[in-house]
């Protein structure tokens, strides 16, 4: 055997070799493309596109606890009993809260489709001696296409008007129910003017008794000064009337202030759905000054014709973006109906209460 020969021959075996290595290895498949999550800016921040669609969804909410103390009516204390001697006592009032939000929107041939959702775990004692879970509540739930929503949602005899100010315990003197189903219409004509219709089915014992719905209706004015808005209400179970005007005014870049008046008939029942304060006519006014990025002050007193009165202020501190601790106090001063109680359980004989609250609130 030459060395030619010898060479052909190594080469051939190696060949071979090779080939049957080959036979067994392992074929890696082509890597599929990743479809990642787009961000949608089109209704703010925190909005992305639910792949595949064209549908933009944001996921919010907070985790809250509070704590406070203080008499009945603050809405600040909790009542219990003493355990072995079975005496009725003071006790704190705490609470845990979950809250998830979701929002969605989407661009259609009829205008813009949106959903808003809030659903609210709670843990505490309520205003009574024990602690636990107060079960899950469905506080917003509405579809929107252009300016017709639908769904569960709070009365627009609020929403429309604004809230009674940013502290914790607005309603020391109540200004309009919350819950509630509704059809309702919102128009926007440009240059700051808006409008509302809004067919409500209110809620427990508010709950409309035929097929009559309550009725809510309102007009605003917005400018960079700030608003003045009017609404105007219909109870269909008792037939009453009930309205509210708002004036807000931006004072200066740190100051915002704001008052609102409400009058209601009370022919047929002292209170409804909408006309909750005591009396024909109420006020409540307030406002806002920031001493800083993080920390604001916010005020609210209230009165009616029944002589129920109220003020709440407090201190709101952003301790990191994201996490907010707020201190108030709060004074409630309130006349009895013939049961001796009014309508925020204070007893006969103990017209004035006060009590405080400290909140901390991590909202994503």
């Amino acid at each position: 055997m030459n060395i030619k020969s010898l060479l052909l021959g190594s080469a051939a075996a190696l060949i071979a070799v090779s080939g049957a290595r080959a036979a067994d290895a392992v074929v890696v498949a082509e890597p599929e493309p990743a479809e990642y999550v787009k961000i949608c800016d089109v209704y703010g921040a925190g909005y992305f596109y639910i792949p595949g669609t064209e549908t933009c969804l944001r996921i919010g909410g907070y985790v809250r606890y509070d704590i406070s103390a203080g008499q009945e009516g603050s809405f600040d204390g909790a009542r219990s009993f003493d355990r072995m001697t079975g005496d009725a006592q003071d006790t704190w009032h705490k609470n845990a809260r979950f809250t998830l939000k979701t929002w969605t929107g989407q661009e259609t041939e009829l205008g813009t489709l949106k959903t808003y959702t809030e659903t609210r775990f709670n843990f505490g004692n309520g205003d009574g001696p024990y602690a636990g879970n107060s079960g899950a509540s469905l506080n917003f739930a509405w579809i929107q296409l252009g300016g017709l929503r639908v769904g569960k949602d709070e009365s627009a005899f609020n929403t429309f008007s604004g809230y009674a100010g940013n502290v914790i315990q607005d309603t020391l003197v109540p200004y309009g129910d919350f819950d509630t189903n509704v059809v309702q219409y919102y128009f926007d004509a440009g240059n700051g003017f808006s409008a509302v219709v809004s067919l409500e089915e209110g809620s427990g014992y508010e709950t409309i008794d035929s097929y009559m719905p309550h009725v809510v209706g309102g007009v605003k004015y917005t400018q960079g000064w700030g608003d003045i808005v009017a609404v105007g209400a219909y109870d269909s179970n008792f037939e009453e009337w009930a309205g509210k005007v708002r004036l807000d005014v931006n004072a200066t870049n740190e100051l915002s202030l704001w008052v609102m008046g409400g009058f209601g008939t009370d022919k047929n029942t002292a209170r409804n759905f909408f006309k909750q304060w005591g009396g024909n006519w109420a006020v409540w006014g307030g406002g806002t000054y920031k001493f800083n990025e993080k920390t604001s002050f916010n005020l609210q007193v209230s009165y009616d014709e029944a002589k129920e009165a109220g003020v709440a202020a407090n201190i709101a501190y952003d301790i990191v973006p994201g996490l907010t601790i707020t201190a108030e106090v709060d004074y409630a001063h309130n006349s009895h109906n013939s049961n001796g109680y009014n309508w925020t359980g204070i007893p006969a004989g103990k017209s004035n209460a006060i009590g405080g609250i400290l909140r901390f609130q991590r909202s994503f």
